[in-house]
């Protein structure tokens, strides 16, 4: 999932009873979603921050953020294949759409840009996993 609104909160428990521990304010981040709660859904983003929003405020597109955990660039190629050209690199942290994904490639947009990623290199979408 990704947030679908501009802002929302993540609050502590499902409700709007509960504190917010934290306010999104990107729409298009990808969320793990890991727990529910009548319309409340428990959310973890790509640095661990967990906590509880409100559903309708989340999207079912599908998006990534290139290897929050690397220090180096990740290579955007041409095709699915190690020796297919670097077309860009990409910053750590930087956000993408996934069109789609093989298990081992996802193809990705950046604006105007599109390629390849691999897999191991997007938080967002599960190791093995097919979109």
């Amino acid at each position: 999932m990704s947030l679908k609104a501009s802002s929302a909160n993540l609050r502590v428990g499902p409700g709007v009873g509960y504190g917010i521990a934290w306010v999104f304010k990107r729409p298009g981040i990808p969320l793990e979603i890991y727990q529910q709660y009548g319309n409340w859904r428990r959310v973890r983003d790509w640095d661990g921050t967990s906590g509880w929003i409100y559903g309708p405020l989340l999207s079912g597109r599908r998006t990534g953020i290139v290897a929050p955990w690397a220090k180096d660039n990740v290579a955007l190629r041409k095709k699915p294949t190690l020796d297919s050209p670097i077309t860009a690199l990409l910053q750590p942290r930087v956000r993408v759409e996934l069109m789609r994904c093989d298990g081992q490639w996802c193809a990705v947009e950046l604006g105007s840009m599109s390629g390849f990623v691999r897999q191991i290199g997007l938080w967002g979408i599960y190791p093995g996993e097919v979109l």
